[in-house]
């Protein structure tokens, strides 16, 4: 039982580690996200203000940028969330599983041995 119980644990630690990973991926993925929204307000604004000359492509790039980085952020934010949730879980299972396992104590030597 407690083999198998180490073994569910050695499991665990793996997922939380690719969890961990797939999170790092999220946060990646929302810098850019975040940044396509500036680029493509910044682009919207300097042609609004006169300082890029207007055309269509132009525009159409900077509602590419600005709609496609807020549609990427509001997705990628759900599924970190749901990465996140999953992560408590795995720990939560592995520190009962842990608290599960009897430990032996280890006596402590009468003198130091040196």
């Amino acid at each position: 039982m407690e083999s198998d119980a180490h073994e569910q644990i050695a499991r665990l630690e793996r997922e939380i580690e690719a969890l961990g990973e797939s999170a790092a991926r999220c946060a990646k993925i929302a810098l850019g996200a975040r940044i396509a929204i500036g680029a493509g307000g910044a682009l919207l604004a300097a042609t609004l203000i006169g300082l890029l000359q207007p055309d269509g492509l132009r525009l159409l790039i900077a509602a590419i940028l600005a709609m496609g980085g807020i549609v990427l952020y509001g997705s990628n934010r759900t599924t970190a969330q749901q990465i996140a949730a999953r992560i408590a879980n795995a720990e939560r299972l592995r520190a009962e599983l842990i608290g599960g396992i009897e430990l032996t104590l280890v006596p402590v030597p009468s003198r130091l041995l040196h």
